[in-house]
């Protein structure tokens, strides 16, 4: 059983002597071995050695998800490729993913991490666990798989999709923890009814949930249609994937495996740190990571620490839910998608002009996403056939990059609204329906 006292139940001080040796550490090799990180600091006469204390973290320029695109794909790892053993990546802005390295190193204390959140939730070696993230460079899928292992958890591989299959190997397999993403498996539940099947015909006692936020109120459906305890976990590609941090049995926020991760809430106009309590954008710095070491990383997420010990024992800092972003990406089905990247897409097309209008809904428990666009020749009003073919170009392209499908429907030129100001080019209806 993974269980870390030593790591999950140090005392504030023992926790915050431990970071900033490992925070010197990896600053010098961050300095020593990434040029980007080199130049950064040199172009502000900022030298390792003036690292002495936590607070001194706030001199170090923060790292951005542009800065990872402008460095596709390996400029910023530290260590060379012979040592990188594993490769995995995101969605980028612009169709190029965000592309992440981890040495066996980072995989072992990876899984450990993930290990921790899983025991942390109820996970016991007697669980048979069903992933039903899917699998590839999406981290969720393989980030749980290993630390499910670790704590000697049985771990059924299925993958994303095929939800009457999933249901079938659920109830013949006895699966007792599901992982996925929350709105997959609330739906995964109407299946089940829609078949006349009910909580009592399967024997899941947990749920695991990531890649996407869940509200208060989603959590209770989760929790009253499959009979379980449904539990959060954060994470992103950027810093490791799943096991940055995760909910124990309290359900009081969720932990911060901070002797990897090194947290910070900043006010994302000015910069400037903010205390626990006060809400603000979370920003990461990897302590042990060796591939791709990340130096105040800025999420883009919104949300409060607290550094009071939980009710479970565990003294780590915890995270409230994500609270909302201070950029536009959007989270759907766990994929992240930015509207300039429907953008590019759309400019570059013949057929179509480049307004464009996002709308996303509920449907069932599933994010629905459609993308509105206006197509250039008038002519094609009374043209069913080549409207369709158009429609579904455009379809077929947003799938290739956005890797996930969308519905597409193309509207008469100059019907879009038009913006003097910053376009609105979202319209989120889910929290609506």
């Amino acid at each position: 059983m993974i269980w870390n006292e030593g790591a999950e139940c140090m005392s504030r001080g023992e926790m915050e002597e431990l970071q900033l040796a490992r925070l010197k550490k990896i600053v010098e090799y961050a300095y020593n071995n990434v040029v980007f990180y080199k130049k950064r600091f040199d172009e502000i006469g900022l030298k390792p050695e003036h690292i002495q204390s936590l607070r001194d973290i706030e001199k170090i320029p923060f790292t951005t998800k542009d800065d990872l695109r402008d460095n596709y794909p390996f400029q910023l790892f530290a260590s060379p490729m012979k040592k990188i053993i594993r490769l995995h990546a995101s969605s980028g802005t612009t169709g190029k993913p965000v592309v992440v390295g981890y040495t066996r190193h980072d995989l072992e204390n990876w899984t450990e991490c993930v290990a921790r959140i899983i025991v942390a939730a109820g996970g016991r070696e007697d669980d048979l666990a069903q992933i039903v993230f899917g699998y590839g460079l999406f981290t969720g899928g393989f980030g749980l798989h290993y630390g499910l292992e670790k704590v000697g958890i049985t771990v059924l591989p299925m993958s994303s999709g095929n939800s009457e299959r999933q249901l079938m190997m659920m109830q013949d397999f006895g699966s007792t923890i599901v992982v996925g993403t929350p709105s997959y498996v609330l739906y995964l539940s109407e299946v089940a009814e829609e078949m006349g099947l009910s909580k009592d015909d399967f024997k899941l006692r947990l749920g695991l949930f990531g890649g996407e936020g869940h509200t208060v109120s989603m959590r209770e459906e989760l929790e009253e249609r499959w009979g379980i305890l449904a539990t959060e976990n954060y994470g992103l590609t950027e810093i490791t994937g799943p096991g940055v941090a995760g909910e124990c049995i309290i359900q009081e926020g969720m932990h911060i495996n901070e002797d990897h991760f090194y947290p910070e809430i900043i006010d994302p106009e000015t910069g400037h740190s903010k205390e626990y309590g006060e809400k603000g954008e979370m920003v990461l710095t990897t302590l042990t990571k060796e591939g791709i070491p990340m130096l105040r990383y800025r999420t883009r997420d919104i949300t409060v620490l607290t550094a009071e010990p939980c009710k479970c024992g565990r003294t780590n800092v915890r995270m409230a839910k994500v609270l909302g972003r201070t950029d536009d990406m959007l989270i759907i089905k766990g994929v992240n998608i930015f509207p300039s990247q429907i953008e590019d897409i759309l400019v570059g097309m013949e057929g179509v002009g480049p307004h464009y209008q996002i709308v996303v809904r509920k449907k069932g428990y599933m994010d629905d996403v459609e993308v509105m666009v206006e197509f250039v020749d008038g002519k094609l009003v009374d043209n069913f056939r080549a409207l369709k073919e158009l429609e579904e170009k455009v379809r077929n392209r947003l799938k290739s990059v956005l890797q996930i499908d969308v519905r597409v429907k193309l509207v008469e030129p100059k019907t879009l609204e038009r913006f003097t100001g910053k376009a609105k080019r979202v319209i989120d209806l889910r929290d609506k329906n």
